[in-house]
This record gives structure tokens, sequence and C-alpha cells, in this order.
């Protein structure tokens, strides 16, 4: 076998980028995406493109923040590990697949290997989610009326709510962030997440009962592909009473009435609760995407 070649590309060569196949339409779920040219690089055999990746950050990042975009051509697994181990970035990996990628043998096996590539770079499964679109053939979420939903200016409140929310989450990338700094690490990357957000911070709004105890919060946001729902969560006391999909339905019409023609929304396959609310506010799942996190082995 031939020697491999890693480039680094520009705008003069961008177009070898595209002289890959696309067997997993990974071009589809990046149709609103902005991928700068020089944070995209190739893996050459004879010439021809048997890996490549697309670094991802929002306009006003410097570095970029992961990479969404990764193909690797059949039996090049190793040469798709090598991609990632030059890059000089090493950032949470996305792969966004097909909603029924496991249902075809030919879908399987091609993401099973960028899942092999991943591994042989050192990155590690962190996580498996689905994405939802809602659009408005879909009908508005009923709201239950149950629920006052208020603005909150100071962000120490949201700090706090975010405490305690995480301290009985079900969500992998919060639980990474506990393992590492515990509870105050996971509710500032949220904050932080929230203000890197394009949308007004007057949009985070608190929940409050009837009888004015925080029940929880919702975040609407634009992330730089559009509207979103940034963040549902129930405060673990008035967990059980179905709170998080009168947080999710009221998200999705503050976004509407904000101008929103679609809202995305996301959540890790383990989440059944929240997984069944979106389902029921008339989100379908339009993809998967699959979240691999470098190492200590990947970074050194």
């Amino acid at each position: 076998m031939t020697d491999l070649v890693i480039r680094a590309l520009d705008e003069s060569d961008a177009h070898l980028f595209d002289a890959h196949p696309d067997p997993l339409n990974a071009r589809a779920a990046h149709e609103r995406t902005t991928h700068r040219p020089h944070w995209k690089r190739v893996a050459l055999r004879d010439g021809t493109v048997v890996a490549r990746g697309a670094w991802w950050g929002g306009p006003d990042d410097e570095q970029p923040v992961n990479l969404n975009w990764f193909d690797v051509a059949e039996g090049e697994a190793e040469a798709g590990a090598e991609l990632l181990r030059s890059a000089p970035w090493q950032v949470e990996l996305e792969l966004n697949l097909p909603g029924d990628w496991r249902e075809h043998p030919e879908l399987a096996a091609a993401a099973e290997t960028r899942f092999a590539a991943a591994r042989a770079a050192g990155y590690e499964l962190l996580v498996e989610r689905f994405l939802y679109r809602w659009t408005p053939e879909r009908g508005l979420p009923d709201r239950p009326g149950r629920l006052r939903f208020t603005p909150e200016p100071d962000d120490a409140v949201f700090f706090d709510a975010l405490r305690r929310i995480h301290a009985a989450t079900l969500d992998a990338h919060s639980l990474k962030a506990i393992g590492e700094g515990g509870l105050d690490q996971a509710a500032r990357e949220e904050l932080e997440f929230f203000h890197w957000c394009p949308s007004p911070r007057e949009w985070w709004q608190l929940a409050h009962t009837p009888e004015g105890e925080l029940a929880g919060i919702h975040i609407p946001a634009h992330n730089p592909s559009g509207p979103t729902i940034g963040f549902i969560g129930v405060l673990p006391e008035h967990r059980g009473r179905g709170y998080a999909y009168d947080l999710l339905a009221e998200c999705t019409h503050f976004l509407v009435e904000h101008g929103a023609e679609a809202v995305t929304g996301a959540t890790d396959r383990g989440n059944f609760p929240m997984a069944a609310n979106f389902t029921k506010a008339g989100f379908p799942v339009v993809r998967e995407r699959i979240n691999f996190h470098p190492t200590a082995e990947a970074v050194s």
C-alpha cells in the first residue's frame, strides 16, 4: 500500500474535500453549517481522498470547538485515525448519521469504519444522541398552563438552578463535566455555552409553580445554524410531574413567537423521559449524533 499524505486545505484546494463519497449524507446534516476551508484536512493515497475531516467553530471562535464532519473510506480506518492524530486540534468528534443508519447494513458498515478510526486515534465513545427538528406542519405543542414563566437577569440564579438540576442528571456531557470538576464545572460550562450562543440573554426563563416554587428553567436559543431548544431542566424535587414537557412546549412557542420557522433539539438516547417529551411535542427524529471525546492518549 502506498504512503499516506495528510494535507490541510485552504481556499485554493478546498475542492478536494468534496472529492470523497458521502454515503452517510453528511452534507444534508450541514446544510446550515459554515466550515472554514483552513479547518479542513484530508488524507490522500495515490492522489485519492481516503479520509476527510472538517473542524467547526462559531464565527467568533479562534479555534475549532469540535470536529463535526469526518469520513473514512472502507478499509482505511488507519488513515482516518492518522488524520485525527495529526490534527492540531484535539476536540470532541461528532458523527452525524441518518436516523435509520442501524437498519441498513451499508450505512452501519460506513459508520463502523468511522468508529474504528476514532478509537484507533485514542477517542472514546461519550454518548449517542437523537437529533430532532420541529416544523410548522407538526403543529405547536399544547401549553399545559401549569407553570409561570419569567425572565431573570441574574446569572447566579441560573447557576444555582443548574447545579441543582445536574445533581440528578442523565446527560452524558454534564456527567463528564461533573466527573472532571464537580457540579460547579457542569453549571459553568452550561452558562458559557448559553452566552456563546448568538441569541439574546433576555430569552432565558425561570419556571415557577402557582405556589411560587422554582420548578425548572428553559433556554430558548439560536446556535449558529438556527433556532434550537438550548436547555430544558426540572429541579429534582419537582420531577415526576411531567414538567419537562411544559418547559419544552413553552420553549418551542417562545422561539416561534420570535420568528423561528423550524426548531431543532437533541437528547441522549438513554434519556428516555426527555425523548418521550420530544415525541409528544411533535419533534421527529431527523438524525442521530455519536459523540466521541479525545482521551489522554489522543492528545499526547
